[in-house]
């Protein structure tokens, strides 16, 4: 959730935004803000919020998840959890800034929403039995009763075991968890004096023995900022900006984890939609960049997403099935040559209604690019399992570039049901970026894919 939208400021934003580069934002199949990430049996489990295709102002139904391993390919989890896990919601929007949390051997989602028949903020709260879900609502009512600006939920469990709460826009607000995570003890208690430039969106977290506050600063247009603290309630004592206030951005949300040596800083920006359009929607898309904390503790300042980054810090193993919602980087956005600003969608993600995720809206040239393959001594053969294919259409391989060395080519053929096809390849050694680039007539999708994998060359063969 991001506050009011100054005129002034949504100007700025049109005439200054970039087109996207492959490393920002790290989701383009959909609109996504809010980021929630959580490591959890060494894989990163990144949730977000989701902004309809269509949203002018905020329009909000349900909550997504991705998966990593390298910080590079991402693959898309699907939806698990959405205003329908609350029946008592609000049904038609507020699905707005989640956060979820491990505690023994459970997953708690705490989410803003609205009750049917109220204007006013309520949090919820849901659980599962495990981070993909399905989580089912918890309570069958509030965690916390409404309240203004009752909002935005972030949560810890300190080294003694005590889980806190905290949320708010544009005051902050905590509670004491009980140890079930579905309730809590003590009073619901406003932090003051405010910290400087806070807005909302709260991350709270400890490390190293310090307890850390970062915000989406006052809008607008909003930074990042964070306080500290020696103790998980305060007193609170500002730091500055991780991101500068940015014409950029009228909205901001972080999310801060530690992963295989590195720590990570996630939120969002409006780069998606202003590739797409010169005017302004709550159409957004997260990022993440890798960070250092200084020696005493506290956070550099990262400036903005075209200045950082995170670098891809593992391989992907094609040897394995590979879900084909694993994705570096995709060709969503497609320019229609003959209305400017207006867009196509290209690939995108869909759900089977079983819990089942896989790609779709594949249209002529459009791609994927899974980074950092590692295809060791070579691989023969490329088998993907495929549905809904258009007579003539094809996979193309390809390493490094879109326009580099082809190693192989799928026929799609006319599949109807799923189904495998394979297909020779050869030249493909090493580690590369691989881009699947699809080829066809001018249909919405060439073809529906739900996974991939090459066979590897027999030992002592050359490939």
């Amino acid at each position: 959730m991001t506050g009011f939208r100054h005129p002034l400021a949504l100007a700025l934003l049109a005439a200054t935004l970039p087109v996207p580069t492959q490393a920002d934002p790290i989701i383009q199949t959909r609109f996504t803000a809010d980021p929630a990430p959580i490591v959890h049996d060494g894989v990163v489990y990144l949730y977000t919020s989701h902004d309809e295709d269509d949203a002018d102002g905020f329009r909000m139904l349900d909550w997504h998840l991705y998966s990593s391993t390298d910080m590079a390919n991402w693959t898309d989890r699907g939806t698990v959890a959405s205003l329908r896990t609350f029946p008592w919601a609000n049904q038609t929007n507020d699905a707005w800034a989640p956060q979820v949390i491990a505690r023994n051997g459970k997953f708690y989602l705490y989410a803003p929403i609205t009750v049917a028949g109220s204007p006013r903020n309520v949090i919820a709260v849901a659980v599962a039995n495990s981070p993909a879900g399905p989580f089912r609502d918890a309570l069958g009512k509030p965690l916390i009763a409404p309240g203004e600006g009752f909002f935005d939920p972030t949560v810890w469990i300190d080294g003694d075991g005590q889980a806190y709460l905290y949320w708010g826009n544009p005051d902050l607000w905590y509670v004491r968890l009980n140890p079930d995570m579905v309730s809590y003890s003590g009073p619901v208690t406003k932090v003051q004096p405010r910290l400087t430039d806070y807005q909302e969106g709260p991350w709270f977290y400890g490390r190293n023995g310090h307890y850390y506050m970062a915000f989406a600063s006052t809008c607008c247009s909003e930074g990042i900022g964070y306080a500290m603290s020696e103790r998980p309630t305060g007193p609170w004592t500002y730091k500055g900006p991780i991101m500068d206030h940015d014409s950029r951005a009228t909205g901001n949300h972080p999310g801060i984890i530690d992963y295989k040596g590195g720590s990570y800083l996630f939120g969002f920006s409006y780069d998606l939609n202003f590739a797409l359009t010169p005017i302004h929607h709550e159409r957004r898309s997260v990022s993440v960049a890798k960070f250092s904390y200084n020696a005493d503790g506290t956070i550099p300042n990262l400036h903005w997403w075209d200045r950082t980054s995170a670098p891809r810090i593992g391989t992907l193993d094609p040897y394995r099935r590979v879900e084909a919602e694993t994705i570096a980087w995709t060709s969503r956005i497609k320019r229609d040559r003959d209305r400017p600003y207006a867009w196509t969608p290209g690939v995108t993600t869909a759900g089977d209604g079983n819990g089942a995720v896989y790609v779709t809206r594949t249209g002529d040239r459009s791609y994927i690019k899974v980074a950092g393959v590692d295809f060791g001594a070579g691989a023969r053969a490329f088998r993907a399992r495929i549905a809904n294919g258009t007579p003539g259409a094809t996979i193309e391989l390809r390493l490094d570039r879109t326009d580099g060395p082809v190693i192989g080519t799928l026929p799609v053929g006319d599949a109807g049901a799923w189904r495998e096809k394979t297909a020779a390849v050869s030249a493909a050694r090493g580690v590369h970026d691989l881009y699947l680039i699809f080829r066809g007539g001018d249909t919405a999708s060439l073809v529906d894919v739900d996974s991939w994998q090459f066979d590897a060359m027999p030992r002592g063969a050359k490939a």
